[in-house]
């Protein structure tokens, strides 16, 4: 894959992303790890998404075990990581209930634990997940501008913000934020709709589309939108000589979006980065669109 810019700001990543955030069930984690991590970069995906608490707080350091082992260079990859949500876990005992913190205190402490983890003295991009309402805005912005300022994080990126969120929070940064983790699959188009994606075009940023397959809806999904979106897929797979899967993620591309996959199935990350050798006609694009929208996600 061709490396690409994520806009005037952020770095240069390839056009797919690989982010453990569908790991918290995977069992044999390490030994499955190692495997995802090494066909990723068979297939020219050399950026990863973490976050402080993924696959139960462990993946962090089994990546950076891997890179300890010399599976692969620090300059070879890209590294995001991210914090913000907390959760009950048994890692960490003193979280009762699901909730956010963007703390400075919080920032700081997942940032330093990730660098550990991770073997790095630095992150490409970290990413805030959500806003905390009742943090100081002004404490966080700072410490992401002083972590910045360190060569800790090259750049800040957000993760789930509203359009107001993310005005809120650039208005009191002078850094640039560079991108903003946002589910948008074919099943899940709210983000053409209520500004996220036109947003974060505006500000010269490329969007990170998590769970580009639905989680397996667009292949398997049995609600009346999934079931229709798969009877065009098919018909448009003809005339591709492609996977569905592969022309669900190409939709994204036409975006401009960069995918963010999430499976541990080899055959869907492969369909995935195949995703890169289709051009999908103006018009399919809006087929597959006028498909989705006309079976509103029933899930919601």
């Amino acid at each position: 894959m061709q490396k690409i810019y994520m806009g005037d700001a952020g770095p240069k990543v390839s056009p797919a992303v690989y982010g453990f955030y569908r790991w918290n069930e995977v069992k044999d984690t390490a030994k499955v790890l190692k495997k995802t991590v090494q066909l990723c970069l068979e297939l020219g995906i050399n950026t990863f998404e973490h976050g402080d608490n993924y696959g139960s707080y462990q993946c962090e350091s089994l990546f950076g075990d891997l890179l300890k082992d010399g599976i692969f260079k620090r300059e070879e990859v890209v590294l995001f990581s991210k914090c913000g949500l907390r959760v009950p876990d048994a890692q960490n005992p003193d979280i009762r209930v699901k909730h956010y913190d963007t703390s400075a205190a919080h920032i700081t402490k997942s940032v330093e634990s990730s660098l550990k983890k991770l073997r790095t003295d630095y992150l490409d991009i970290f990413l805030l997940d959500k806003l905390d309402p009742i943090s100081n805005l002004e404490e966080t912005a700072l410490t992401l501008e002083k972590l910045k300022d360190s060569g800790k994080i090259k750049s800040i990126g957000v993760a789930n913000f509203s359009v107001f969120q993310h005005q809120l929070l650039a208005s009191y940064l002078t850094k640039p934020i560079v991108t903003n983790h946002i589910e948008l699959n074919l099943l899940r188009t709210q983000a053409l709709d209520n500004g996220q994606l036109d947003y974060i075009k505006q500000r010269y940023m490329r969007p990170l589309a998590y769970a580009p397959l639905a989680e397996g809806r667009i292949a398997a999904g049995i609600d009346p939108q999934a079931v229709k979106v798969r009877e065009k897929l098919e018909e448009l797979s003809v005339k591709y000589n492609a996977n569905i899967e592969s022309l669900a993620v190409a939709w994204l591309v036409k975006l401009g979006a960069l995918p963010l996959i999430g499976t541990t199935n080899e055959e869907r990350i492969r369909n995935a980065a195949n995703a890169f050798t289709i051009e999908l006609d103006h018009q399919d694009w809006y087929d597959l669109y006028n498909v989705s929208v006309a079976h509103p996600n029933l899930l919601s």
